[in-house]
Formats: structure tokens, sequence, C-alpha cells
């Protein structure tokens, strides 16, 4: 069953314009977009497009990336007492959240610049916008654990952008169909950090079911619009590559 994504929790003041975009529904997210770009009275470049691009990786990778500035679920419950065996445990399986979300990004980037709908490509900026979310709570989570992020981010967001633009290349369906298929994937990887984690660790614990519940939400959507079920080939192919990905990033 989809579950609300804000969960009744309060958003931040600031960035006001980011938080009301994000609880628009794709249409109404789109005309605003337009509007904006209406009175820009400006059309892009592809050397505009290819900048925009550099800024939104720098900002995921080592900035601040825009967010819909809602509160960090971890917020809400006291900082635990682990071990330092906990720790790094908690840290490993964070570490790897945090690769993912930073190829969510990737992903819902490349898979916007192809997309052929217009509303396709909002619903695709709304769940990126939400993804920031997870991309900064996993990170205040890391530094609260005391470790890093994995080393290799800038080989998850490229790697994973060019994933993204193939699959929109293919048609917004499969494209659509994607998306459904890897927020499914990552649904069941997070049910399994959190009967992983320390019992004690209920921020991260907290963090990690409000992710789940969004990417419920965008596999929903997914569907909504169109998605296509992809092949069993195509859908153990991508388990494989998540795999090595996991692995990979709670070790780097």
């Amino acid at each position: 069953m989809y579950l609300p994504r804000f969960s009744g929790q309060t958003p931040a003041p600031s960035r006001l314009d980011d938080v009301v975009l994000a609880t628009l529904d794709p249409e109404t997210f789109y005309r605003k977009r337009r509007t904006q770009q209406d009175i820009a009275m400006r059309k892009l470049s592809p050397l505009d497009h290819f900048i925009d691009e550099i800024d939104h990786s720098l900002r995921t990778l080592y900035g601040k990336p825009h967010a819909t500035c809602r509160v960090d679920p971890a917020s809400c419950c006291e900082e635990a007492d682990l071990s330092e065996e906990e720790r790094k445990h908690a840290g490993d399986l964070l570490r790897v959240d945090h690769a993912g979300e930073v190829s969510a990004q990737g992903l819902y980037r490349g898979q916007a610049l192809t997309a052929r709908d217009p509303v396709t490509r909002a619903q695709m900026e709304l769940s990126a916008m939400e993804e920031n979310d997870h991309l900064l709570w996993t990170e205040a989570r890391l530094e609260a654990l005391g470790t890093h992020k994995s080393l290799l981010g800038p080989f998850w967001y490229w790697g994973s952008y060019g994933i993204g633009a193939f699959a929109g290349i293919l048609g917004d369906r499969w494209s659509l169909g994607f998306i459904d298929e890897t927020e499914q994937q990552v649904i069941h990887h997070l049910s399994e950090h959190i009967e992983k984690l320390p019992k004690a660790d209920k921020k991260s614990r907290a963090v990690l079911e409000q992710m789940r519940e969004d990417e419920a939400h965008h596999a929903y959507k997914a569907r909504e619009l169109g998605g296509a079920r992809l092949p069993w080939p195509a859908r153990k192919l991508m388990h494989l590559v998540s795999r090595v990905m996991t692995t990979t990033a709670a070790k780097i």
C-alpha cells in the first residue's frame, strides 16, 4: 500500500519554492516550470544545458543539492550509544545507501534528458528532488557515524547518467518501466538494510524507512504514467549490476 510521502512532517521554511514544487502533480509542475522559463525570455543553448548538468553533478557529489527541505526523519530520534563495531556496520550500510542515491540522481537526470513527454520529464524531476532529500539524510548519518562517503561517487553518478539516458532513448514506456524495476529492487535492498541495522540505531532506521516509503511512491508514479514491465533478462541484469555496486560501495 502506498503511504504519503511526507508522513506529517513540516518542511523547513528555507527554499519554500522547492517545497511547494515538490507537492505538485507533474502536469502543474511542468506548467509552472514553463512559466518560469517564459518569464526568463531565454532559450537554453546546448552549452547552457551542459553547464547545468555539470553543476548538478557537482552539487550531488560535493555540495548541497536542491531538495524539498523536508525534516530529516533522524531528527525525531535520540543518537544511540553504539559500539565501534556497530558504528562501522551501520556506516557500511549507509555508505551503500548514499551511493545508491548518488546513482539515482544520475539515473533521473539522464532519463529526463532524453524523455519525450514533458509530463514524464516533470515527474522525473520531482522524483529526483525527493531523492536529494535521501542524499542529504544519508550523508548526515555518515557524518554522525564518523565514516566517509563512497570514493567512487563520480563513477556511480555518470555511469547511472549514461544508463538513464539510454533508457530514455528507448522510449518513455521503457524508461518508466526501468524506474519501476529499479525502485522495486531498491525497496527490497532498503528492507534488508533496515533488518541488518543495529537495533539501537533508531536514527538510521527512521531515515531508511522514509526512503523506502518514497521509493514505493516513485515506483507507483512510474507505473501510473504507463511504465512497461521489463523482460526477465533485463531485470536479472539490473539485479546483478546492483549487487556489484552495493558490494563495492560498502568497501570503497
